[in-house]
């Protein structure tokens, strides 16, 4: 296939010329191509150099395919064709084949039940809501593939507990209630009678770092944090995020927008208990 720079510009030219438009312009072509015709016209005498197509002020189109042209617009079209039943293909079996862990070893035709734990897909020689067949061998705790998914797979949705913390012009870490976050971390969620604990924790803020570092709470969560909780909670995680200032309102938003379960509390050291 034409790989250099503008190459594709060239194949896209020469299709235009080989429709056979009497009246075909280099600015009819710029225009559908979306370049400027300057780039058209520099690349049209390229293609003439190469002998790909010819001009003529005197026939009734100004620009022709030669037999050599003919044939590299057959030839490309045919590689384009290739290349998009490939990524077709790709596509179909990404579609239709699903990762996940080995609870036990497994052989290939395995037909295994699937669940999710700790947001992970697990596979185990056990019929479950929903199964599967196995299509590689694993052995426990590999990754394995699967196909001909059939059934739901049963998935709590998490929840989302948001702590507002002090910005640095209220204090910082210095004005956190650290013994608050402390026994909601602990706890878990029983704070509001549910029996589960946090499985991720995630950080908005140079202040939740600190205060994670005081209270020796380990952090997954840096970047992407809002998307990140989203995810997982509706992978069935249950996740705490420190967010500094206003950055908690605009967190509990997007929360909402998603249906995502979530609690919100304030950190502060002077709000009231």
């Amino acid at each position: 296939m034409m790989r250099e720079r503008g190459a594709m510009t060239k194949l896209h030219i020469l299709y235009e010329i080989s429709k056979r438009d009497a009246h075909i312009r280099q600015k009819d072509i710029a225009e559908h191509l979306n370049v400027t015709v300057q780039a058209i016209s520099e690349n049209i005498r390229s293609l003439a150099k190469e002998g790909y197509i010819t001009s003529s002020k005197n026939g009734r189109s100004p620009y022709s395919l030669t037999l050599k042209g003919i044939d590299k617009v057959k030839e490309e079209a045919n590689e384009l064709k290739k290349y998009s039943s490939e990524i077709l293909e790709s596509a179909d079996y990404f579609r239709s084949v699903w990762p996940a862990i080995a609870f036990e070893n497994l052989k290939k035709g395995d037909d295994v039940g699937i669940y999710m734990d700790d947001g992970i897909l697990h596979a185990i020689k056990e019929r479950k809501s929903a199964n599967a067949i196995t299509l590689t061998d694993g052995l426990k705790n590999e990754d394995i593939a699967l196909t001909n998914l059939s059934g739901t797979i049963d998935i709590e949705q998490g929840y989302v507990v948001v702590i507002a913390i002090p910005t640095m012009k209220e204090g910082g870490s210095k004005a956190t209630n650290l013994n608050l976050i402390k026994k909601i971390y602990d706890s878990g969620l029983k704070n509001w009678d549910i029996d589960r604990r946090f499985n991720r924790v995630g950080i908005l803020g140079t202040v939740g770092y600190s205060t994670c570092l005081k209270l020796k709470i380990p952090v997954d969560i840096e970047f992407a944090v809002v998307k990140s909780a989203i995810e997982a909670s509706q992978k069935g995680l249950n996740v705490l995020v420190l967010v500094v200032g206003r950055m908690a309102k605009k967190m509990i938003t997007e929360l909402e927008d998603n249906n995502v379960n979530h609690y919100l509390l304030d950190a502060h050291k002077n709000q009231a208990k």
